[in-house]
């Protein structure tokens, strides 16, 4: 079994994917936050001496131990400790465009940003065409 650090799911695959959509809830309150975290990201370095094209490597991300980007989730986890929360991997995405599409598609099912018990405070969108790994579940 992978290790997921505090992270709970399955993780089916051999190969670490681009990265997944999760939820995290406050076990004490039962506010949510919806968000997506890369598992994977690109390093650039300057050619080798001589040489025209930059090296590009893929490198794993510090997602095992990221909480989230939501400031006040943040200090709540520091004031109550991770043992007050689930953290819950809901999607894994072989992309960048599959990551962005389902964490808004489920932000706006759960209509994060009209509700109280959910500490989203924005969704931040960019999209283009996607493909999908897999089939959308009925949310």
């Amino acid at each position: 079994m992978a290790d997921l650090g505090h992270w709970e799911g399955l993780l089916t695959e051999e190969t670490l994917p681009y990265g997944f959509v999760y939820k995290i809830t406050n076990l004490t309150n039962n506010r949510k936050y919806i968000g997506k975290k890369q598992c994977l990201t690109l390093k650039k370095r300057p050619p080798l001496k001589g040489k025209k094209n930059r090296r590009i490597s893929e490198i794993e991300t510090d997602w095992k131990s990221y909480t989230s980007s939501s400031k006040e989730l943040n200090e709540d986890i520091i004031k109550l400790g991770k043992k007050s929360f689930k953290f819950e991997i809901l999607f894994w995405c072989k992309s960048k465009s599959e990551l962005a599409y389902l964490e808004t598609l489920l932000q706006f099912k759960e209509e994060v940003l009209l509700r109280d018990d959910y500490y989203n405070g924005i969704i931040n969108i960019r999209l283009g065409k996607v493909k999908l790994s897999q089939s959308i579940p009925n949310l």
